[in-house]
């Protein structure tokens, strides 16, 4: 079974101006992320607007991004919903179209109990013999998987393997989970804690840094990490300072490395958002267009 650590990459999905998925530039993306120090690539995740992607697209950006990068970096299919078929179904599909794990989010909107939640984990395992990493974000789905559920179902799902956390607030060892930091600004401290590393935003445009700082935490050099990392704090809030993936989209056209285009009902940042992201580029010398 797969091992998840260090830099996972929850990638942009790129448009053209038509809101038509762009797979060169998914391509030159992806292959920036992997130099940039991304041992793993999530598709079709929340940054990846998965909510506005059709089956068919994904399956498509799956299958550029592989030809593109090979066995370079895992990639880490979306196929969650809120809709048990379909989530069986959208995983069966990302598993026979090579993808090397599957991220299945807790089901939103529907806010079932916590027998609903497992029921629905449990029939997207049985779907594959990949990897399956549990998303737990409730601040997008409404409902928690507690600390304790997750333990549950790791012991009876034997792919269940990782548990990305969104819930800062409950991030902590679990018996029987690798647990991935879930937001930019806890990374530290989840590897802190023995996490093994996290599915991060701001790696599209500091790669290099955060892949340094899980370095200096698997050497144990841990003030040069925290250094590190209140240095990275400034882009790390400018990539929250409106809804996801809005900011970090910003930031890469800014940086020229692709359009900022996105689907309804995102909608593009506003002049202050905007100014406030080219700022914290600046600020850390990156190469901002004029």
């Amino acid at each position: 079974m797969a091992t998840f650590k260090g830099v996972i990459t929850a990638m942009v999905t790129p448009f053209d101006e038509d809101g038509e998925v762009d797979l060169p530039a998914c391509r030159r993306v992806a292959r920036l992320l992997v130099e940039t120090g991304s041992d793993g690539i999530v598709l079709a995740g929340s940054t990846g607007e998965s909510a506005t992607l059709d089956d068919a697209e994904k399956l498509a950006l799956l299958r550029a991004v592989r030809e593109e990068l090979g066995d370079e970096a895992q990639l880490i299919v979306g196929t969650g919903s809120n809709d048990t078929r379909h989530s069986v179904a959208a995983t069966r599909a990302a598993t026979e179209a090579g993808a090397d794990a599957v991220l299945i989010v807790t089901p939103y909107y529907n806010k079932p109990n916590p027998a609903g939640i497992r029921a629905h984990f449990e029939a997207c395992c049985v779907a594959t013999e990949l990897p399956v990493i549990a998303y737990n974000i409730p601040s997008r789905c409404v409902v928690n998987i507690e600390p304790s559920q997750l333990e549950e179902m790791a012991a009876s799902l034997p792919n269940l393997v990782a548990v990305k956390q969104a819930n800062d607030d409950q991030l902590g060892p679990l018996d029987g989970l690798e647990v991935l930091a879930g937001n930019d600004t806890v990374f530290l401290q989840c590897l802190r804690i023995g996490g093994t590393g996290g599915v991060l935003v701001a790696s599209h445009v500091v790669g290099p840094q955060m892949r340094e700082l899980a370095d200096m935490i698997e050497r144990g050099e841990y003030a040069r990490a925290e250094r590190l990392d209140a240095e990275l704090a400034p882009i790390y809030q400018a990539m929250s300072v409106t809804t996801n993936p809005i900011p970090v989209k910003t930031a890469l056209e800014l940086l020229g490395i692709c359009s900022a285009t996105m689907r309804l009902p995102m909608v593009p940042a506003t002049d202050p958002e905007r100014d406030a992201i080219r700022a914290a580029l600046e600020r850390r010398g990156l190469p901002v267009r004029a």
